[in-house]
């Protein structure tokens, strides 16, 4: 029932989103360059993605995962509590 109500949400938002496609994991991933979304039939997972003015995309999953990135660099915090990131030099997780 998750998947059908996930499902209309993102065929009923298509007109915010340029084009809709399922790449070759089976996941459907629709965008316009600045906002897209997605779901993989086969975990479970939605995400959607935004990027703001400032080139920062900021990407969301329905199990409460969220990640900052800009340039290769940024930082994601998981649903669990944990952080990690990523900059020019380093990377890690707490």
């Amino acid at each position: 029932m998750k998947t059908l109500a996930l499902l209309i949400c993102v065929i009923l938002s298509a007109n915010a989103f340029a084009e809709c496609a399922t790449n070759a994991r089976g996941e459907t991933v629709c965008g316009n360059g600045h906002t897209t979304g997605g779901y993989n039939q086969k975990s479970g997972t939605a995400w959607t993605s935004q990027t703001n003015q400032n080139d920062v995309r900021t990407s969301q999953t329905n199990r409460g995962g969220e990640a900052k990135t800009k340039n290769g660099k940024g930082v994601a915090h998981g649903p669990g509590g944990s952080t990690c990131y990523k900059t020019a030099n380093k990377h890690g997780c707490n």
